[in-house]
């Protein structure tokens, strides 16, 4: 009898103690916060990640056996490599801070300066891919030049073509360097400048100049300010789109405050891993046609933590005032950063990862 007795106390007390975990789980739904660390300064946090799914290991997000990611024998950045700035537009010094700060950070690896999880920590997975001397992506990255078109060189509007013109006028202008070993020049649209397929199609690109544009063939890329033409689409989840208006979480809170440019750093992130491993687009991506490659960042688009994919972003960090951020960067900088694909993992990879 002693035996039965102790057996269905066990059973009551599990009984209960499980119908108090559920309560417990179901008491606020919406509230998918995990206090992981209590001493912390920050929660991990997805707001459309189903409970359910909080418990099953997602080790390999957005893996799959279908991605046929190769190597088409062109060249990767493997030197060490210098940004040229083209801000076009206006800019408030505040907006160039944020968006050098991330750019400085790929090369922090001090982690007191940038602890983890980190911007470099990010970039060396993209670091991973190699050309075929076995050369990797070099982790060296710097800011060697600004330039300023504030006068609206080729007006406020831009197409795909003019962008490579914005670049000459800088060359001409400043005159620019022409670093054509180790440059990659970045044109970055002030808020009021419209682009050629911008929020239609595409947050961003890159590609390559053409030697009759420019003198010579560089790798460049554009990434526009959505802050007032279409946060909900280029900026993401910092603004949401109209029709998941009420039917889910809001927005969520950008780290340095600025829709547009927070927006921005994640695109950046994107177009810079993308032209470090294709820069003549003829270097790593999947799929037949080389005009309009699937590559490391699209295998990754919308995917920023552990338990991601399918429309969830993962699992990403709220800190004491509500920010959302995903990795850290130089002088305490937080940044929402999209997740990369892994050529060892052959998944989508981040130093946020929780497994």
């Amino acid at each position: 009898m002693k035996g039965i007795s102790s057996l269905l106390s066990s059973f009551f007390f599990f009984f209960f103690f499980f119908f108090f975990l559920i309560a417990t789980v179901n008491a606020s739904p919406a509230a998918q916060t995990l206090q992981l660390h209590p001493q912390a300064d920050y929660q991990y946090l997805n707001p459309k990640l189903p409970p359910r799914a909080l418990s099953n290991s997602k080790k390999y997000e957005g893996s799959s056996d279908l991605v046929n990611l190769r190597y088409h024998m062109g060249p990767v950045l493997s030197s060490p490599i210098n940004i040229y700035l083209i801000w076009y537009g206006k800019w408030s010094p505040s907006q160039q801070l944020i968006i050098k700060d991330f750019l400085l950070s790929i090369s922090t690896t001090n982690h007191r300066a940038a602890p983890s999880p980190s911007v470099s920590e990010w970039w060396r997975t993209v670091s991973l891919y190699t050309d075929q001397t076995g050369a990797n992506i070099s982790r060296s990255v710097l800011i060697a030049d600004e330039y300023s078109d504030r006068r609206y060189s080729q007006g406020t509007h831009l197409t795909r073509l003019s962008i490579q013109d914005v670049i000459a006028e800088a060359v001409r202008s400043k005159p620019f360097s022409i670093d054509h070993k180790k440059g990659i020049y970045l044109v970055l649209t002030s808020i009021d400048v419209t682009v050629q397929d911008f929020c239609r199609a595409v947050c961003g690109f890159h590609y390559f100049t053409f030697a009759s544009k420019v003198g010579y063939t560089l790798p460049y890329a554009w990434i526009g300010n959505s802050g007032k033409q279409c946060p909900e689409v280029c900026a993401y989840p910092f603004a949401i789109p109209g029709y998941m208006a009420g039917g889910g979480p809001g927005a969520l809170s950008p780290p340095n405050g600025d829709v547009g440019v927070d927006g921005m750093i994640s695109v950046i992130a994107h177009e810079l891993a993308e032209l470090s491993s294709n820069p003549l687009v003829n270097a790593w991506y999947a799929g037949e046609d080389p005009t309009a490659p699937t590559e490391i960042g699209d295998l990754c688009e919308g995917l920023y933590g552990t338990g991601g994919g399918g429309g969830y972003i993962g699992q990403v960090m709220k800190d004491r005032e509500g920010r959302t951020y995903n990795m850290k960067g130089r002088r305490s900088r937080k940044f929402l950063v999209q997740w990369i694909w892994s050529p060892i993992l052959k998944a989508c990879a981040g130093p946020n990862a929780l497994d």
